[in-house]
């Protein structure tokens, strides 16, 4: 305060209109002032700094992402990968598969030579095949010549009885065969189908030549057989008709079940003459007939091709 009434007095008070309003100026600096001030632009610099770093590090993370740039940093050799590892092999029921069927045990030595030899031995004359010759039906071999005279005999494999050609039967030739079928008439086990009726219709008339006693004369008769009217029942009944077209579902011979001579039968073609009763009583049900009557069928060489 004396410094400044003396500064007064020296001026004449001609300097009392500049003092500031504000008061006294302020006290020069001292060294912790400085110091602080010099340790915050420190910190400022240095996060500043480490900014810069982070924006560079992410710059540099993308390029290599992205697979732009050439830059030796972006491809430095990562860590090898793990070598890979074969997945142990596991039973296949472990797995949730069904495991496989066993093979079959191969077999003896001597029961492989006596295959072997029964494939190379004729059927017929029961020597070495000489200029094998193979139906083209059920693949038996035999000599040519046993084969030959053998088809000319019957027209048949004598292994299974598989015919080869067009067999034609007796059956009296003024037959008919009339198909009809009921909707309402149900058989057990194709109760949702059916039923297809077959009515097998012959006058009486006289044996021919072909016949046991030709010239002596038979009585008429007449026959029903059912089937159910489901896909495979129809495909039997094509069959049926195939067999009655060829003669082959009748005979005249002695009844099996009455013993009379010189009377219509059935031709070893087996039909269902009842709807129910099982296979007892010539009815159903009868779970394996529609498959049974088809090889019937096939071995007179009646087929559906």
């Amino acid at each position: 305060m004396s410094f400044v009434l003396s500064r007064m007095a020296a001026c004449g008070g001609t300097c009392k209109n500049k003092l500031s309003p504000q008061g006294p100026p302020p006290a020069p600096p001292n060294g912790l002032y400085l110091a602080r001030k010099a340790l915050k632009g420190l910190l400022k610099e240095a996060e500043k700094e480490l900014k810069k770093a982070q924006r560079q590090g992410e710059l540099m993370g993308c390029l290599a992402l992205g697979g732009g740039g050439e830059h030796p940093e972006l491809h430095r050799p990562g860590p090898p990968p793990p070598p890979l590892r074969a997945a142990p092999l596991l039973p296949p029921g472990a797995r949730g598969l069904p495991p496989p069927p066993p093979l079959p045990p191969p077999l003896p030595p001597r029961l492989r030579e006596e295959t072997e030899e029964q494939e190379s031995t004729c059927p017929i004359c029961l020597g070495e095949i000489q200029n094998a010759k193979t139906l083209e039906k059920c693949r038996h071999s035999f000599c040519e010549g046993c084969i030959t005279r053998a088809l000319q005999v019957k027209k048949a494999c004598p292994m299974c009885g598989r015919f080869y050609g067009q067999l034609v039967g007796n059956q009296p030739q003024n037959g008919r065969m009339l198909v009809s079928k009921d909707a309402t008439l149900l058989l057990p086990s194709y109760e949702k189908y059916g039923t297809i009726v077959i009515q097998y219709v012959f006058p009486p008339g006289v044996q021919g030549a072909e016949h046991p006693n030709p010239g002596v004369r038979y009585p008429g008769t007449t026959r029903v057989a059912y089937l159910p009217d489901c896909p495979e029942g129809n495909k039997v009944l094509t069959l049926f008709r195939k067999a009655f077209d060829q003669r082959l579902t009748f005979t005249i011979g002695t009844s099996m079940t009455t013993g009379r001579p010189n009377v219509i039968t059935w031709n070893d073609i087996h039909h269902k003459t009842s709807c129910t009763g099982g296979p007892q009583l010539f009815g159903y049900p009868d779970p394996t007939y529609l498959t049974r009557v088809q090889e019937e069928l096939r071995a007179k060489g009646i087929t559906d091709d």
